[in-house]
């Protein structure tokens, strides 16, 4: 069964707090259904400047964000997370940043296809998300065929979706959907990317939640996916 987010009939409904606190920050914030009134004009309306468009779905604490926009003020950054409080945060902590070439959504990553256009994005970072490891809960998992049909239609031909995981159960699972779908071309696949591939664009940084799992010891698995549509 598709998660409802996926379908038209979805309307975000919650009363939290964070909701309205974060219109301090509308400059740059868009909030829920906001994000969905400006399909196909990213560039050109809100950014309003033509350049490689990105997207990161789970930015959590924003540490990739901030040193992405900061070593790449060539790109249009779209920052996404759909916690509350988190995304008030880091919503605080992007309105000092000293580039302002991002803008942060709070809304669900199921959403990708009703928030941009067809070919609309260049890449998408999809970085240490919630594994969901009880069997009951695997069906909240973001990363299922519905999820990549609609990054397929986001992103351009060749547009590169960037994945990784610490989680050995979510791992499993991403490489079962990376086998049974005919979009992309699975140009890595790696359960230890530091070892295999140190000098990989992925290994070049840390998030927050990638720091603890290497203090652990634990292996970080990563994904390069390639859409295989033809321009």
């Amino acid at each position: 069964m598709v998660d409802k987010a996926f379908t038209d009939s979805f309307k975000y409904t919650h009363d939290n707090p964070y909701h309205d606190k974060l219109k301090e920050f509308e400059e740059f914030v868009l909030r829920d259904h906001e994000a969905e009134t400006n399909v196909g004009q990213w560039n050109q309306a809100i950014f309003n400047r033509e350049a490689p468009l990105c997207l990161e779905i789970g930015s959590g604490y924003g540490h990739f964000m901030m040193e992405y926009c900061e070593k790449n003020p060539d790109v249009n950054f779209i920052g996404l997370d759909y916690r509350f409080k988190r995304s008030y945060a880091l919503a605080k902590k992007l309105s000092l940043h000293p580039n302002r070439n991002f803008k942060y959504l709070r809304a669900k990553g199921e959403r990708i296809s009703f928030m941009f256009e067809e070919n609309e994005l260049d890449r998408m970072f999809y970085f240490f998300p919630d594994p969901w490891p009880k069997a009951r809960h695997n069906k909240k998992r973001l990363f299922q065929l519905p999820f990549l049909q609609a990054a397929y239609k986001v992103l351009r031909p060749g547009g590169t979706l960037y994945v990784k995981t610490d989680h050995e159960g979510y791992a499993d699972w991403m490489e079962e959907v990376m086998n049974n779908q005919d979009l992309f071309d699975v140009q890595l696949a790696t359960r230890d990317l530091r070892v295999t591939h140190p000098d990989h664009f992925l290994a070049s940084f840390q998030t927050k939640f990638e720091k603890i799992f290497i203090s652990q010891g634990v292996n970080i698995k990563a994904y390069v996916l390639v859409s295989k549509k033809k321009a």
